[in-house]
Order: structure tokens, then sequence, then C-alpha cells
């Protein structure tokens, strides 16, 4: 099939295209052209509209999908409708299922499972069996297999000469470590940010000083190992300012923050609502205007939607008893988009869900130039829309934003030679 963009500005920092409004023609899951005009034959599909804008396909590098295992939550294929509505093209799975992503046969069997998607699907692999913390996986093996990074995800790694050896053995490759600061001892059973509103809730806190000194613990690591790592879900203005100067350092770090930790806060627990329980849990505006800076900066270089589907019976129970995590791969951009206009450049927020994710990953990030692949999410910016809970793709509904106006949304996404429209 034949596709013609018409009229889209590019986004695509990387392209010497970017900022231009062009036709772009796709031919056989290539960019054929890219010109003011481009004349076309009736076997080709015309795609037009208002205020067109064409980037690389997105990319979310944290998301849960529950298969195996957990299918009552998410399964593989409602898990990529849910990212080709939101716009993404790619996704990174976290090894939060039953078996988990431990060794290569079950990276294997998602990446087969999911190879004929329009989304590709990445598994990140478990750092320790069954994310227990005691043992390393077969790091070799699975990289073999096709794992991109390794991650006990929201277990964070508590051992600390396991975390240096780890970082050892992940140097000398193009793969990564991703570990979310956050000790467990601090943390000590806390459902929401340990401050005035928890103690005005009698709801037991999670301090910021359990993000920050995993965090202190894993920069000292990389510095002594010489090695790298990337810091999943930042979350407090000082855990901000320890990356900002292990960069300054020259250490090899990077990191990300959630669309919701952008601009929600503890005060949306007023209510004891559990659609608002994450892990790390919202905290104050301070925190916020912190993580704001840092994507301004460059401190921060991914925004992620941390896509966790829960049930109805793990959410709407006593807030004490009910599951961490939102919903967010069909909401993302809008919220993205709404709530940092005003503070990103439209290419720097493409940068932190599109090309800086890839090449930490070490990904080549598709490029927008005649010739290349054609992997890409065609949108519209200054779009407005309420979003319902009939725009959620995935089983679960567990989602704050439900009735909330979003800015900005995809239109259609193009990947693997398959074009869908949304």
């Amino acid at each position: 099939m034949k596709i013609l963009v018409k009229n889209a500005k590019i986004v695509d920092s990387l392209s010497k295209h970017n900022n231009k409004t062009y036709d772009i023609l796709i031919n056989n899951n290539k960019i054929e052209k890219i010109a003011k005009t481009i004349a076309i034959d009736s076997n080709t599909k015309i795609f037009k509209g208002e205020n067109l804008h064409i980037s690389q396909g997105w990319f979310d590098m944290h998301v849960n999908f529950g298969q195996p295992g957990y299918e009552q939550k998410e399964t593989l294929k409602n898990g990529v409708k849910s990212a080709s509505f939101g716009g993404f093209t790619e996704v990174m799975l976290m090894p939060n299922t039953k078996p988990q992503l431990d060794n290569s046969t079950m990276i294997e069997y998602i990446i087969n499972y999911t190879k004929d998607d329009i989304v590709n699907v990445y598994p990140a692999g478990n750092l320790t069996k069954l994310q227990e913390g005691k043992n390393i996986v077969e790091m070799h093996d699975m990289i073999n297999s096709g794992c991109l990074a390794f991650t006990d995800d929201k277990k964070s790694v508590q051992n600390n000469e396991l975390m240096k050896i780890a970082q050892l053995y992940i140097k000398d490759t193009n793969k990564l470590i991703m570990n979310f600061p956050n000790d467990l001892s601090l943390q000590n059973h806390g459902v929401m940010n340990e401050g005035e509103i928890s103690t005005q809730l009698g709801l037991k806190g999670i301090p910021s000083l359990a993000e920050e000194m995993m965090l202190d613990r894993d920069i000292n690591i990389c510095d002594y190992t010489n090695s790298k790592i990337h810091f999943s879900y930042l979350s407090t203005k000082k855990s901000i300012e320890k990356v900002k100067l292990a960069k300054s350092q020259n250490l090899d770090v990077s990191c990300d923050v959630t669309v919701h930790n952008i601009f929600l806060t503890e005060k949306e627990l007023n209510n004891f609502d559990s659609r608002f329980k994450v892990l790390p849990p919202l905290r104050t505006s301070d925190d916020n205007k912190a993580i704001v800076e840092g994507l301004i900066d460059g401190t921060i270089d991914v925004i992620t939607s941390d896509h966790s589907p829960q049930e109805n019976e793990n959410k709407k129970i006593e807030f004490d008893n009910a599951e961490f995590g939102v919903i967010g791969l069909e909401s993302a951009f809008g919220l993205i988009n709404k709530n940092l206009e005003n503070h990103l450049s439209l290419e720097e927020i493409i940068n932190k869900i599109s090309i800086n994710p890839r090449i930490r990953l070490g990904i080549t990030p598709p490029v927008i130039e005649e010739g290349n692949f054609a992997n890409i999410t065609i949108f519209d910016p200054s779009i407005e829309w309420d979003f319902e809970e009939s725009d959620i793709k995935s089983k679960s509904k567990n989602s704050p934003f439900i009735g909330n106006k979003l800015k900005g949304k995809a239109l259609a996404i193009y990947n693997n030679n398959l074009f869908l429209e949304l």
C-alpha cells in the first residue's frame, strides 16, 4: 500500500526536514519521497487533515501488559491496542508477568508473540531471578534472545553488592540496567507521600528519603564501576538535583519521570481516591516544579506513561489495600502536551517520548528521511478533546483522567508495513 501524508509538519530533530511542512510518500514500508508536492497514482491512499504533524513513532519505556499470567488485567493484544490508540509504535514491557521474564525463553516468547503487530514490543528482562533480589539472571543468554534492558521494576534491587556486580556485567554491552530507586525499609508499607496530608488522612507515608538514599547508592556504584544506569520513575526535587550533579560529573546516567508525576500532587488523595494511588507516590508542587525544570534543562531524558492496568476489585477498595498504578497509554500525549506546552517546545516533547528512550536503549531512532524505514506517528498537537472511558482500549479502566480535557492527539500510525487510522 502506498500512503501519501499531505502537508504535514515534520517534527524530528534528527532530520534535515525538521520543522518544515512537506508531503511524505510511504511505499512498501519505506519513506519513498519527501517534497512540497508529490504526484500520485490511483493506488495511493491519501491522508490529509488540518494542522497535521508527523514524527518518529512514539516510544513508551515503561508499560505493563499482564500476559502471561495476569491476562485479567491486560493481554498483549489489548496492550498493543492501547499503545496504538495513544500514538505509540514501540513500547518496552516491564517483566511483571507470571512466569516472569527472567530467562531467554520468556524473552523470545514476548518477541515472537507480538512480532506481526503494528507496535513493536521490546521485553525488559528481570535483573534478578523471580525479582527476589538474590541472584542475577543469565544476562548473556537473554541479550542473545533480544533483551535490551534489565530491571526488577517496582521491586527495587536492595542488595548493594548485587547492584555493583550487575553494573560491572553490563558496562561492556550496549544494554541497560534500569532501577527504580526505592529503599523498602524506608518505604515501610507506605501508601502515599509522607507529609502533612498523609498525617491528616491517617495514611502511612512514603518519605522522599526512600527514593533519594537509594539514588545516592546507585550513583555511587555507577561512579565506582565506571558503568551506566537508568533511573526509573523519579519523583522528588532532590532526586532531580542529584541526577543533574551526576551528569555534570560525566557519569553515564539517565532518568525518566511518569506523566502523572509531572503535574499531579498529593492533594489529589484528599478524598481517598485510589485511582491516584501510584508508586512512586504523587508528591508536592515543589517536586512538580523541579521535574518541569529538569525536563527543560535536559536532566530528565524520558517521559513515560507507566501504563499499569488493574482490575476494579483491586482499585475500588479501601485505600490501604488498593493496588498501585494507573493506565496511561491512551491519554499520555494529550496530558504531556497540555501540561508542558508552555515549558517545552513540541520538538523537545517528541524527543522525550521518541528519540531519547531509543538512544538510551541502543535502538537506532527512525529518522524521517527518504529511503528510511517508515515508523511514524501522525498527530495534531492543537486538538482539544474529552478523554472518556470509551477511549480506553485496555481491559482495565483504572484511569484518573476520565472526563478530563486533553490537548493533542495521535491521528494515525505506520509501522511494520501496517497503517492504522485512529
